[in-house]
């Protein structure tokens, strides 16, 4: 590695996506067991929503916020994805648009203002490719 990398670490990688109006959506990446865990915190919000995901459900996200995007003013069937992160996703069309990410039994659901979407996929594009690489990584350990 060359001499002005050494020392930095990448993880956890934390970056933080802010609206016109003040609104604010964290999105931080660290290492799991089985590669990464994606945290998704509205910490702007009065009661501080989160929101958890591995490499999997974050790329099912990333394309649905595409897929949202193209169907408007349409609605979007629901997806869902299962495993220790299992979510569902689905285009809320009501008084705001927004795209709601439901886990468990998270009370009130994640929610991801229109305003957000596209600055939210760029950041995702590279989640993902992280997230890849630690997956990756923890194959290795495992070995």
């Amino acid at each position: 590695m060359p001499a002005q990398f050494e020392g930095f670490g990448v993880f956890p990688r934390v970056r933080e996506i802010t609206d016109a109006f003040g609104s604010r959506l964290r999105i931080s990446v660290e290492a799991h067991p089985t590669g990464a865990l994606v945290l998704f915190e509205r910490p702007d919000c009065e009661h501080y929503p989160q929101a958890a995901l591995d490499g999997y459900g974050t790329e099912v996200l990333c394309g649905y916020i595409i897929a949202a995007r193209l169907a408007l003013p349409n609605p979007l069937p629901d997806e869902t994805v299962d495993g220790a992160f299992a979510s569902r996703f689905s285009l809320a069309q009501t008084e705001k648009v927004c795209l709601v990410l439901a886990q468990g039994n998270v009370v009130p659901p994640f929610e991801i203002p229109a305003p957000f979407w596209d600055r939210l996929y760029a950041e995702l594009s590279v989640v993902i490719a992280h997230s890849r690489e630690l997956s990756r990584r923890a194959g290795h350990r495992l070995q």
